[in-house]
């Protein structure tokens, strides 16, 4: 699979990744032993990333990317985590005593001495100006509790002042089909300062893979039945902030841009993977037949630009008009 250099890390990963919220909690429940063969499924993939939390499933995700990993000394990953969510969301809380607390936790379930990678998890919009929380996060990399850091984002304006900050390695930031505003400023801006990009919410929450009917129902601990309109947390992070039925049908329009014998989710992820500045997708997978179809999008050729082309029009006509100022 091809690598890219995410951003201030100067280490290499999968352009395609996995995302594993699914593995902790809010996607309905899945069994450990499916979990680990997600993880496993996606190594023999070629995926080289995978990207958890603290909070997901409140250390069951970092837990089992722990145990996997213990199993599998011969699997080169780089695991990046967040934190953050799991405390009162107050800027007062992202401090250099809770930076050293919350990666401590995080570097018992995963089982190492040094985290990859920490992203702060879409914290309260002041943090990300902060000085004295770049300083903390800083002193985490000098005490060898973290080997580079970054930020997850729900805004653009709250990546571009993450972008201006030196020691800021990576932006993780939702980009899809339904979501086109950080290829307007984001993305140019990340890359001319050499910071990465990770993209998540590829698929919309599964808007995208094209399964979906307004009939659809989903579990009632799904955060696509409790969050839909941002009851939990940003409403932003479910069907990137569309509702259903508009969802639905402009999915249904966006799966008929498919090449023959590719699938509508791989033709999501292959449009991330070839958007300037992008480093790595990561897509989740509830199984290991998932896994392997979104590792698969690397492979395939680049969209044409007629493709391209709809892909757009079809935002502006159906998505921009919801969304885009949001977010």
């Amino acid at each position: 699979m091809e690598q890219r250099v995410l951003g201030r890390t100067g280490r290499s990963v999968a352009v395609v990744g996995l995302g594993t919220w699914q593995l902790g909690a809010d996607w309905g429940d899945v069994r450990e032993e499916d979990a680990l063969a997600v993880l496993d499924a996606s190594v023999e993939a070629g995926v080289t990333l995978f990207d958890t939390a603290d909070v997901y499933g409140d250390g069951r995700s970092e837990q089992l990317i722990g145990r996997y990993l213990k199993g599998r000394p011969d699997a080169e990953v780089f695991v990046a985590t967040k934190f953050g969510r799991r405390a009162e969301q107050r800027p007062e809380h992202y401090n250099l005593a809770n930076f050293r607390a919350w990666s401590d936790r995080s570097r018992s379930n995963l089982g190492v001495d040094r985290l990859d990678l920490v992203q702060l998890h879409c914290p309260p919009t002041p943090v990300y100006s902060s000085d004295e929380v770049y300083d903390a996060l800083d002193t985490l990399v000098a005490e060898q509790r973290i080997a580079a850091y970054g930020v997850s984002v729900e805004t653009c304006a709250e990546a571009l002042t993450a972008i201006a900050r030196p020691g800021v390695a990576s932006v993780q930031i939702i980009l899809n089909a339904f979501r086109l505003k950080p290829l307007e400023e984001v993305l140019p801006a990340a890359a001319a300062a050499g910071v990465g990009i990770l993209a998540r919410v590829p698929l919309a929450s599964g808007l995208l893979s094209g399964r979906y009917t307004a009939q659809t129902r989903f579990a009632a601990d799904d955060h696509r039945t409790y969050n839909r309109h941002g009851e939990a947390f940003d409403q932003g992070e479910t069907f990137s902030g569309v509702d259903f039925a508009t969802g639905v049908e402009a999915a249904a329009v966006f799966a008929g841009l498919a090449p023959a014998g590719v699938t509508a989710a791989q033709t999501a992820l292959r449009w991330v993977v070839q958007q300037p500045g992008v480093t790595a997708v990561i897509p989740g997978a509830r199984n290991p037949a998932q896994a392997v179809a979104n590792a698969a999008a690397a492979g395939l050729p680049p969209l044409p630009d007629s493709t391209l082309a709809a892909v757009r029009e079809l935002y502006d006509a159906r998505i921009r008009p919801l969304v885009h100022d949001r977010w």
